[in-house]
């Protein structure tokens, strides 16, 4: 926990510096002081010493508490705004590609590492990564899961790439120590080709106790799903993002309640355009809409603002993107190349990507 002050506050005060940025400002990272409005909020690297590494996994506990999980097995926490950052690997894990990491405080983790059959795997740790359980190894070679979320410290979810034609959820209900595959019965058919993409640790989403969606590509329509009974029936909706190939679809998701929601994505082929990449949702996934302003180009991760009503971010490869009226309009604040995001619930919001960067939001 950070200071005393209320985070009602924190989070509305991050909204009202982040709208005083001048439109000239955008796209730049790190600008330096004669070429920025005073007080502009901005990313800030936190070194976490690891040039080699690329961090997809990434959970803000606070502004001074957060974990990143990436290639090599590697996961970092800090505990200090990143002033410093301690190796907290699982023993054994080198040749492990985690995708994933939740964090419940400085303490408690699960991080999950991706692949197919025995390289899809799940670690818990309860003392701040210094020992490290596995609690799940994928013995299915048809299974591929690419993302995990909680609803609480003791109820969550990971989701596998389609087995059998349906989309493949664990579950738990003690905190990770432990999981069950549930019955696909309630599962709509996947559409030939559709997967999930292990780009950022968000293609599962959940808001309140109940209520989880995911998101989905490489079919010939994006689209999301979503249960309200913890993963043991679905509904699917269309997504009005870019579809028809492996490449393209629906990457990361965010919700700030049960009904309103964020979906982000497009082509991730750097060489390819990704129009209409953004939508939102009004009413919890049933139907979506395009973005009226879209993010300028493929988007991989997503959060809101804590404690606003229509302040989130999106985030890529080329840039960092701010809407301030629930998605339907975006801007580009940055062009530093990230893959996730997340913001914590005193408006700590922390970023993490290729060759090591972790990035702090500053005002």
């Amino acid at each position: 926990m950070t200071g005393r002050v209320p985070a009602v506050a924190v989070g509305v005060a991050v909204l009202a510096a982040l709208a005083a940025v001048p439109a000239q400002a955008a796209g730049r990272e790190h600008a330096g002081p004669q070429a920025q409005r005073p007080h502009a909020p901005q990313w800030r690297l936190r070194d976490g010493g690891t040039p080699d590494v690329r961090f997809r996994g990434l959970s803000a506990v606070s502004r001074s508490t957060a974990w990143v999980a990436g290639t090599g097995g590697t996961v970092l926490r800090t505990t200090d705004g990143g002033a410093s950052w301690r190796n907290v690997s699982p023993a054994g894990t080198a040749t492990v590609e985690f995708r994933d990491i939740e964090a419940f405080d400085a303490r408690r983790a699960v991080a999950l590492a991706i692949g197919e059959g025995e390289a899809s795997r799940v670690y818990r740790t309860d003392d701040g990564g210094v020992t490290w359980t596995e609690s799940f190894r994928n013995a299915d070679a048809r299974a591929f899961y690419d993302c995990l979320a909680f609803f609480d410290h003791r109820h969550g979810l990971a989701m596998s790439d389609p087995v059998d034609g349906r989309f493949r959820i664990l579950s738990t209900s003690d905190g990770g120590r432990s999981w069950k595959v549930l019955p696909d019965r309630g599962m709509p058919a996947a559409q030939p080709g559709e997967a999930g993409f292990a780009a950022s640790g968000q293609c599962l989403a959940t808001a309140g106790p109940r209520d989880v969606w995911l998101a989905t590509g490489g079919g010939a329509r994006a689209r999301v799903l979503h249960s309200s009974d913890r993963g043991l029936t679905w509904r699917a909706a269309d997504a009005p993002v870019p579809a028809g190939d492996p490449a393209k679809g629906v990457f990361a998701l965010a919700f700030r309640d049960r009904t309103h929601g964020l979906a982000v994505g497009g082509d991730y082929r750097p060489d390819q355009a990704s129009p209409n990449a953004s939508a939102t949702t009004s009413d919890g996934g049933r139907t979506w809409r395009p973005s009226a302003a879209p993010p300028p180009a493929y988007r991989s991760g997503a959060a809101w603002l804590p404690h606003t009503r229509a302040g989130a971010l999106a985030v890529g490869p080329t840039g960092t993107d701010l809407t301030l009226d629930g998605g339907r309009t975006w801007r580009t604040l940055d062009t530093g190349s990230y893959d996730t995001v997340d913001c914590a619930w005193d408006g700590g919001c922390w970023a993490s990507g290729e060759k090591g960067r972790i990035a702090r939001l500053e005002d």
